[in-house]
């Protein structure tokens, strides 16, 4: 059995206290590994890793630190296979998704390649007379990523690739469900040339987050995950001083207007809500069907598809979805389900007590379809996190985008019309993070900025793209005069032209 530790100052390290938790594939429920549990003093030794090679680090050029990313990205290009057989071990998802989901990461780790670009500051000559300014963007020093299990590479690598590009030392402290993938991305940034100490793992459930949460040495928080946790993360961040985004839950609704093209959204509708059994946080989980005629065409074709969907695991080249990450997470999607038969919407295929041939003991389940489901509902108001589709019906457009813009959450959403002036309308007037006209799942690319509205954001950042830069950066003006340009005699009052 796999033995899982912590990775810190570019060494694998044993934690003192002897906490362990068992890892699982998802596909068999047999356990594949042990992974040891950190405490203060683990998080404390990682630190004082990041700290001392801080220094160093944050003098390192940016064109330097750029061509090690570069590095670090061909290694990934060339072993994508691997890191994904990885992802699928410990968190069930088919193959194509995990290779995906690596793809998307690599994006971000592309874009911080051109650090140097990005940290270029600005400059104004004679801002007064013989006066010149001029601003840059320096690392804060030490920060943290905390990250969820659904997205163990790419979820890491929207935060740690811009925040060590802009000279920051980084501890991750991932999923204890599926820990390997940060072990093994550790270790290729040693390969690639990046220093000791400048990026570290430490593997842990609530005892690591709350050390990390109060450290004093520790600058930034980067997290994602459920929205209660995430607003714990925040208000404890701040509280204790430091910089924190937090992105937490999301029920992402897709508008399907009656002028779509049915089969299209349909389409869109399928994937979005049941690729990856459902555990995304872009995931569509609200078809949002304008008009009786529209909802009655869209639950028509949408019935034998679910029907329809492979289920099998990821390592199944035919699978469409995979099983779920954990047992426990299993029991809590079906009760899902049955809640919403309890509260009266209707069941139209129920994807409860699916056993495989072979993989008895796995955590999968079928896609499940409700329609009629009212926005009081349990299935409407939270978020599932599983392979399970409500369609709420509206009479018109204002009605959808209603129901949209009341909803807790404003992570993702879309709308599938030919109409530009709806499309319009619905991105310009919806309270929403990130919108998909046509698009199904709006992630925004690498050099854009992802999160969203409402409940599903704490804090002023987005993540990745030039939002990233911003919040692993500090701003400072510096306004420059040389002796020819000083007056004679002290000046008293407020600096003016």
């Amino acid at each position: 059995m796999k033995d899982i530790s912590h990775y810190v100052n570019g060494l694998t390290i044993r934690a003192a206290g002897g906490r362990t938790a068992p890892v699982f594939n998802p596909a068999t429920g047999e356990q594949t590994a042990v992974v040891h549990l950190a405490s203060n003093t683990e998080v404390s030794q990682a630190v004082f890793a990041a700290r001392s090679a801080f220094a160093a680090w944050a003098k390192t050029t940016p064109l330097k630190r750029g061509r090690i990313l570069n590095r670090f990205l061909g290694i990934l290009q060339e072993r994508a296979d691997e890191l994904a057989a990885v992802i699928t071990a410990e968190h069930g998802k088919v193959l194509s998704d995990a290779k995906g989901e690596i793809q998307r990461g690599m994006e971000v780790v592309e874009f911080a390649t051109s650090i140097a670009q990005l940290l270029k500051g600005e400059i104004t000559e004679d801002v007064g007379p013989g006066i010149d300014s001029h601003s840059l963007r320096q690392p804060l020093g030490i920060v943290a990523g905390i990250t969820p299990f659904n997205f163990p590479v790419m979820v890491p690598m929207w935060m740690f690739p811009v925040a060590i590009a802009c000279g920051n030392c980084f501890i991750l402290k991932p999923s204890e469900r599926d820990p390997s993938a940060s072990i093994l991305l550790a270790k290729w940034l040693k390969e690639a040339g990046l220093p000791d100490g400048v990026f570290n793992v430490v593997n842990g459930d609530k005892e690591a987050v709350d050390a990390i949460l109060q450290h004093p040495d520790i600058e930034a928080i980067s997290f994602v995950g459920s929205t209660p946790i995430a607003r714990y993360i925040y208000e404890t961040a701040t509280r204790n001083g430091k910089r924190c985004q937090a992105l937490g839950g999301a029920k992402n609704h897709m508008i399907v207007m009656p002028d779509a093209d049915m089969d299209k959204a349909v389409d869109a509708l399928i994937g979005a809500a049941y690729g990856s059994a459902g555990e995304r946080c872009m995931a569509i989980s609200v078809a949002v069907p304008v008009g009786e005629k529209t909802a009655n065409e869209l639950v028509e074709k949408l019935v034998p598809r679910v029907k329809a969907l492979n289920i099998g695991p990821g390592t199944d080249a035919s699978a469409d979805m995979g099983p779920l990450v954990t047992r426990q997470h299993l029991e809590k999607v079906t009760s899902y389900i049955a809640d919403g038969e309890a509260e009266g919407a209707d069941l139209l295929v129920d994807g409860r007590g699916l056993r495989l041939q072979g993989n008895e003991n796995g955590y999968f389940i079928g896609g499940s379809l409700f329609d009629h489901v009212k926005p009081h509902m349990k299935i409407y108001r939270e978020e599932i996190f599983g392979p399970v589709l409500a369609v709420a019906r509206a009479d018109d457009f204002a009605a959808a985008a209603k129901l949209v813009n009341e909803h807790e959450f404003g992570n993702g959403t879309a709308i599938f019309t030919r109409d530009g002036d709806a499309a319009r309308e619905f991105a310009h007037d919806i309270r929403v993070g990130m919108v998909g006209i046509n698009v199904p799942i709006p992630v925004p690319m690498a050099f854009h900025s992802f999160g969203g509205w409402k409940a599903s954001l704490f804090g002023d950042h987005h993540m990745h793209g030039p939002e990233g830069v911003r919040f692993y950066t500090r701003l400072k003006t510096i306004t420059t005069r040389w002796p020819a340009g000083i007056r004679e005699g002290a000046e008293f009052v407020m600096p003016t032209m």
